[in-house]
């Protein structure tokens, strides 16, 4: 992190804080090549100061980050320029990113401030407990703290700024029975067990999502809910369990995913209710799986494997609007759809995750 207090100044006749200012309001794409200016400034861009500042001024922009799987490898991209309707006719292409030296089978993910962790996974058919920290800010990965056990196709949410995960293995035996949740807190670096009942403590978990200060993991056989505030546990509603297939993405306090129909449903917890989503069926093709949602800067972002072109597909993406209407209902509009990354054959989409910067 650069030295505000130093005597040499960013910009030349400016105090350093003022400069600091006037960076912070340079959109990030143009980042690479301020960086190029000077040492001081290749610092203070990627420096904690700079994106506390960026906070504060309310300059912070929303960017989409994507891992495909091909054959037996994973890959990272990004969808470096916003996403935008400002300039609709602007080209989007993803960005390839560094891959994690290792590849684990099945990770839960969670994205913290500017960091995105990929927890856990399989490696060589055993579980793992590591967790791998990919820094935003300055595009490396590296080892994070180990979970207290092993886990493959876990649960993981952040509410509150701490990352909490659950399931993803087997309650074989008394570490794995006290350990089957975790709580990860960034301010000391820790994972520490959370006490659970016995009856929810199922392995897999297929999905999972953050609504307030409630986790909702879907397991095999129905689901479980921990309300953090209240340091609680409960089962799904059989109507949020019932309609909750594939990825999904919370959106002004509703949950949306894709029903067995194809259609886009949002799920109001409150009123335990599904309503689908209209205004969107003209513009999205109807799919069963492979969808991935993420709430993109309080809009509804879609992901999905388009239709193959020989021994290539192209990678989807399509950013929607939601509200409520007057009535009740639930209406969006496509703000805009594009092919964003050509892949091969056989290819598919992992996870998609915003994160902001």
């Amino acid at each position: 992190m650069a030295d505000l207090s130093s005597q040499s100044q960013l910009i030349p006749n400016l105090p350093d804080d003022i400069a600091l200012q006037c960076l912070a309001r340079v959109p990030r794409s143009h980042h690479p090549v301020l960086s190029l200016v000077s040492k001081s400034w290749r610092c203070i861009l990627s420096s904690t100061a700079l994106y506390t500042t960026r906070s504060i001024l309310r300059t912070t922009e929303t960017f989409l980050y994507l891992n495909i799987r091909v054959n037996s490898t994973f890959h990272w991209y990004t969808l470096f320029h916003n996403l935008t309707f400002t300039n609709p006719e602007k080209p989007r292409k993803l960005f390839p990113l560094s891959s994690i030296p290792t590849k684990p089978i099945g990770p839960a993910y969670a994205v913290l401030g500017s960091r995105i962790y990929v927890i856990g996974g399989s490696i060589g058919d055993i579980p793992s407990n590591n967790v791998w920290v990919y820094d935003c800010r300055l595009n490396c990965w590296e080892m994070g703290p180990r979970m207290r056990i092993g886990r493959e196709f876990a649960a993981a949410g952040v509410v509150n700024g701490k990352i909490y995960v659950m399931g993803g293995c087997v309650v074989d035996n008394w570490a794995r029975s006290m350990n089957w949740a975790e709580v990860f807190d960034p301010m000391t670096g820790l994972w520490t067990a959370l006490p659970s009942p016995i009856e929810v403590r199922d392995k897999w978990m297929h999905a999972s999502a953050v609504v307030g200060e409630k986790m909702y993991a879907m397991a095999d056989r129905g689901g479980v809910v921990y309300d953090v505030g209240g340091c609680e546990w409960g089962s799904v509603s059989k109507r949020l369990d019932l309609g909750w297939r594939g990825r999904a993405a919370v959106v002004g306090g509703l949950l949306y995913c894709y029903d067995y129909l194809g259609k886009i449903r949002g799920y109001d917890v409150k009123e335990d209710v599904w309503k689908e989503l209209k205004g969107v069926d003209k513009g999205l093709p109807k799919f069963l799986c492979g969808a991935t949602m993420v709430n993109f800067d309080d809009r509804l972002c879609v992901v999905w494997e388009g239709k193959g072109r020989g021994k290539e597909v192209d990678i989807m993406c399509a950013e929607i609007e939601v509200w409520k209407d007057k009535d009740g209902g639930l209406s969006g509009n496509i703000l805009w759809s594009d092919m964003i990354l050509v892949v091969p054959n056989g290819a598919s989409i992992v996870q998609c995750l915003a994160v902001d910067l």
